[in-house]
């Protein structure tokens, strides 16, 4: 009986992690290797950008909502828990902001930009409405000092609470301060209203995401 019960076990867990997997579509764009996952509607992609800016590591996220309800989304519901240790969650949009203003160089400002662009440009599998490209017109027609636009639109790749209805899709960057300056393991979880998605991060660059229902 034990046998069978251990077999049973193994069993039931095959088949929710083979279920789970069967949602999961995989696609590279722009040489970032993306995740994408829906759950009632509402569908998450998330990609590790290769660089690093200052002390934060950076997760490129796009949201679309296919649903009939409205979602909130925020970058501190996006968190991080590494293997043995407490979750981390993502650093609130003004805050980094603030620092890509004050501190970030040219050098900085331009690896930024360059690498989130190349994967959300050409990522045909999403059409922002209220995304990146938004928040970068608004902020270039705000300033005119050359020095302030580049980092002004740097600071526009950051993730911001967004009120998504029907129809409606955003994407932005959400930082963590991290040591190293990796995801090594663990699991970034996304928690949307009642819905929690989970992201294994199997290695630096390459999540393979798990909904857990």
């Amino acid at each position: 009986m034990g046998r069978l019960r251990r077999a049973l076990v193994v069993f039931a867990a095959s088949f929710v992690w083979c279920a789970a997997h069967a949602q999961v579509i995989e696609f590279e764009s722009g040489g970032l290797r993306y995740q994408a996952l829906t759950k009632d509607g509402l569908t998450i992609m998330v990609a590790s950008l290769p660089t690093h800016v200052r002390e934060y590591t950076v997760l490129q996220v796009a949201v679309q909502n296919g649903g009939k309800s409205t979602y909130v989304i925020r970058p501190e519901d996006f968190l991080y828990r590494p293997d043995e240790a407490s979750e981390i969650a993502a650093l609130p949009a003004r805050t980094v902001v603030n620092s890509l203003v004050d501190r970030a160089s040219k050098g900085d400002v331009v690896k930024l930009i360059t690498a989130y662009e190349s994967g959300i440009y050409g990522n045909s599998k999403y059409k922002a409405t209220n995304g990146y490209e938004q928040r970068r017109q608004s902020a270039l027609a705000e300033f005119t000092s050359t020095r302030i636009k580049a980092a002004a639109a740097a600071s526009a790749i950051a993730l911001v609470q967004t009120k998504l209805g029907p129809g409606q899709s955003t994407d932005g960057a959400v930082f963590y301060t991290l040591t190293p300056k990796a995801f090594t393991g663990g699991w970034i979880t996304v928690r949307v209203g009642t819905s929690s998605f989970e992201f294994p991060m199997v290695s630096s660059n390459y999540p393979i995401p798990i909904d857990k229902r």
